[in-house]
């Protein structure tokens, strides 16, 4: 019984934690074709304006990417986070208690993201942001919920176009996750498709009241306006309806580190047959504050959620999640062709298939410990599947992916 109340919270997680709608995107398709009238074009861009103002903040210094994007370094007290009405008047936080049992070894480094390898850095006392742009926004199938993933409304799983193949544990309390997360660049077919990869801490039911922490990589064109894989945050209190978003793109979590720009590509990423490249993520509550610390790499704090955004996750999470997720709007009737992790199944194993490894949680004592009872769930195992393991070096891992669309998944 217990077997199958797991399996139903999975996927009704699956439902609800994605990041754009395949509806809303073949209704946006549909408004591409349709010349808007000169007033509601006048109005959609005003807005667009007036929301471009709050978000993007005044800059100290500019850096321009060799990927096109723009780096703003801003004030890190004039971020946006502290526009949310609970934040308003605060600074950041002096950094947390690390978890015990914490190990800095064979840690990546955190010159991971394209804009950094050109030498520039932000000053210290600001933080880099990746400036949103006109085009990003009239990109978004809405331009109210830029930026905000859209709340699944349907039950069923198979018809809802979001696919997964996930690693899971439930059944306690959770205090943190850590992870190395392998990194590609998996083809998204569509402008509308994404794929991603992530660590998610969740509490909460699955009604309006979950509450979510999630970061890793995602692949998403609509969002970002390219095929680039790229660093994200994201966060919600109230199972996406009103509240959180992506990265900064509203007030929310809290930037401390000058060298990391959240939303921006990383580079370098995995080959097959070639180099691997991974990113090691840690998410854990401090125990002092209680708020949720993002660290990246080797000691690199990214930043926080104020615990004061939760409701559930005030205290701790019931389930954490690692994996990969698709979204498929069945081009010309069948299957997509959008990739999931390196494109390949979970079988091909290192060098070829994507992984997470050496995952392990953090507990009530703030320490770090193995994960134990791990699970794993493919929705659609033709598509996209995972395979797990344990071992001296990487402890609890799992390879995961696939192609989509092949002979097994017309």
């Amino acid at each position: 019984m217990s077997s199958c109340l797991n399996f139903t919270f999975i996927f009704t997680l699956c439902l609800l934690s994605s990041c754009f709608s395949s509806s809303a995107s073949l209704h946006n398709a549909t408004d591409e074709n349709v010349t808007l009238r000169p007033q509601h074009a006048i109005h959609k861009l005003k807005l667009i304006r007036e929301h471009l103002q709050k978000i993007n903040k005044p800059a100290v210094k500019t850096i321009q990417s060799p990927d096109g994007d723009t780096i703003d370094c801003v004030p890190s007290h004039h971020q946006p986070a502290f526009d949310h009405p609970l934040l308003q008047g605060q600074r950041p936080m002096d950094p947390p208690e690390m978890p015990k049992g914490y190990s800095q070894e064979n840690e990546s480094h955190e010159d991971f993201q394209l804009w950094s390898l050109t030498g520039e850095s932000c000053p210290e006392g600001t933080i880099p942001i990746r400036r949103t742009t006109e085009q990003d926004m009239l990109r978004a199938s809405s331009v109210r919920r830029f930026g905000r993933k859209i709340r699944r409304v349907r039950r069923d799983s198979s018809s809802n176009g979001h696919e997964h193949a996930v690693g899971y544990v439930s059944g306690s309390q959770y205090y943190g996750a850590k992870a190395s997360v392998n990194v590609w660049t998996p083809r998204v077919s569509s402008q509308y498709e994404f794929s991603l990869s992530q660590i998610w801490v969740i509490a909460g039911s699955f009604a309006d009241d979950l509450n979510t922490i999630e970061a890793g990589w995602q692949v998403s064109p609509e969002l970002y306006g390219d095929t680039n894989p790229r660093f994200f945050t994201y966060w919600t209190s109230d199972a996406y309806q009103a509240t959180g978003c992506y990265n900064l793109l509203c007030s929310g979590f809290i930037q401390t580190n000058n060298r990391i720009a959240i939303g921006a590509a990383i580079s370098p990423v995995s080959s097959y047959k070639g180099g691997q490249f991974d990113i090691s993520l840690l998410i854990w509550k401090d125990p002092k504050h209680g708020h949720w610390w993002l660290q990246f790499g080797s000691g690199t704090l990214v930043g926080y959620w104020p615990v004061s955004l939760f409701t559930h996750l005030m205290e701790h999470g019931n389930m954490v999640q690692f994996g990969g997720e698709i979204v498929n709007t069945k081009p010309g009737g069948s299957h997509t062709s959008t990739q999931m992790g390196s494109g390949h199944f979970a079988g091909e194993g290192f060098g070829k298939a994507s992984y997470f490894r050496n995952l392990e949680m953090v507990d009530w004592d703030n320490t770090l410990i193995p994960t134990s009872n791990l699970r794993v769930l493919a929705d659609h195992p033709n598509c996209y599947d995972i395979r797990g393991g344990v071992n001296r070096v990487w402890g609890n891992y799992f390879y995961y992916g696939g192609p989509g669309k092949n002979s097994k998944c017309p």
